[in-house]
């Protein structure tokens, strides 16, 4: 079966968009700060270059290269994240939020990780969402979004990554012991 691709562009990399949403940007953020006690505040400043290393459990498809420099998002880098991140069930590829991808940077840096993360689950379509019901699948859940990823990061506890990744405060931290694995999200912050 061919995979679909959702959107034909990438709303992040449009040069039209770029104003209007660093001023929506520029909003958000100051309003999550003022919504987060000082102490909480625990994100580190992200470097001008970002790196990222995937890989998808189920088909070994990889990305370990560069996806931010320059003060923006590489598009074609992106497309290959997408591509990784994708919903394998439904054959149906999604512009991920590379927010997402700043968030593992950020708590793979944080480890002085250099491993690859090993994805099992990316975006979702809302019909493999609704299959997955279960007390612990949300029925709103952000991977439909294509802000979400569980995984696993080789050579690290998954106790430990929750750990630091809720501690540095980058968004919605899950701990799936039995499984062993970690989910991250780019959404408000909260822990599971």
């Amino acid at each position: 079966m061919p995979f679909r691709f959702k959107s034909a562009s990438c709303p992040c990399c449009d040069p039209a968009m770029a104003s209007r949403r660093e001023v929506i940007s520029a909003g958000l953020g100051l309003l999550a700060c003022a919504a987060v006690p000082g102490k909480a505040r625990a994100m580190p400043p992200l470097p001008p270059v970002r790196t990222l290393r995937v890989q998808r459990v189920l088909t070994e498809d990889s990305f370990d290269g560069v996806y931010f420099r320059d003060g923006r998002y590489d598009r074609e880098a992106l497309h290959k994240l997408d591509w990784v991140f994708r919903d394998l069930s439904a054959a149906e590829v999604t512009p991920m939020d590379p927010r997402l991808f700043d968030v593992l940077h950020a708590v793979a840096q944080g480890l002085g990780s250099e491993e690859f993360y090993h994805i099992s689950s990316g975006y979702r379509t809302p019909e493999r969402n609704g299959e997955l019901r279960t007390s612990r699948v949300s029925p709103v859940s952000l991977h439909m979004s294509g802000m979400a990823a569980d995984f696993r990061l080789p050579g690290s506890d998954p106790y430990g990554v929750a750990r630091l990744a809720a501690r540095m405060q980058v968004g919605g931290v899950g701990l799936y012991r039995r499984d062993g694995f970690v989910h991250l999200d780019c959404g408000p912050p909260r822990r599971w």
